[in-house]
């Protein structure tokens, strides 16, 4: 009887939830990793030059399906270390979310690229200093909006047009969730311009893990609300 016992709460406890925590997130990072390979290869080769604005953004592309995989990964953990299947459940998730997640990831790349290229050249655009705070601005919201909108297109079945439109809705409906966004992104520009850009890449599964965090209201209320 005390050998069935040892069994039954083998992976039930603090140390083995914490086991399972970092198994998962181990896992997921090098997933992801070898998901985004080929185009964070490509970001290497490229100079710093503002010119290849246009091939980096194409170089990202393979990221966002990445993320997304990761997202659902790390959502449908597990904390029974008996139980542990992460590369299952991205493979599961890069499955079902890669054409969606391009969807959305490839329209925002596109503009984020266009408010990058326009800012580092703003010198030759003649336009007053301010049009440079207001892209700024708009490019900052356009991350948030992309942040919900990765967040939704990874863990609901919803047509692009319909994610796009929820992810404006909750940038303001939970501003909580929007400034926990922020926050990581915050934390992402601080690391890779005082450390290294290949830090957050290496830091991505606890950065998405924090996001989900974040964004428990925004997902609980699509949950509720608009899913059958």
């Amino acid at each position: 009887m005390s050998g069935g016992v040892r069994t039954a709460d083998f992976g039930a406890g603090a140390l083995s939830r914490a086991a399972a925590l970092i198994h998962t997130l181990v896992t997921v990072e090098a997933l992801l990793l070898l998901a985004a390979a080929p185009g964070l290869a490509g970001l290497l080769l490229l100079g710093p030059d503002p010119a290849n604005l246009p091939l980096a953004a194409v170089c990202l592309l393979p990221l966002g399906p990445a993320l997304s995989a990761a997202l659902y990964a790390l959502h449908h953990r597990t904390a029974d270390l008996t139980d542990l299947h992460p590369a299952r459940a991205y493979a599961r998730g890069w499955r079902l979310n890669a054409l969606p997640a391009l969807k959305l990831w490839t329209p925002l790349l596109a503009w984020l690229t266009v408010i990058a290229f326009t800012l580092t050249h703003f010198a030759a655009t003649g336009l007053p200093d301010w049009w440079a705070v207001l892209l700024g601005a708009i490019g900052a919201g356009s991350l948030l909006w992309g942040a919900h909108a990765l967040v939704l297109t990874s863990l609901f079945a919803f047509r692009a047009r319909d994610t796009a439109r929820l992810a404006g809705y909750f940038l303001f409906r939970h501003a909580r969730a929007t400034l926990g966004a922020a926050s990581l992104l915050v934390l992402v520009a601080a690391s890779t311009a005082l450390l290294t850009e290949a830090l957050p890449a290496l830091l991505a599964a606890p950065l998405l893990l924090s996001l989900l965090h974040s964004s428990r209201p925004v997902i609980a209320e699509t949950q509720e609300d608009f899913t059958a």
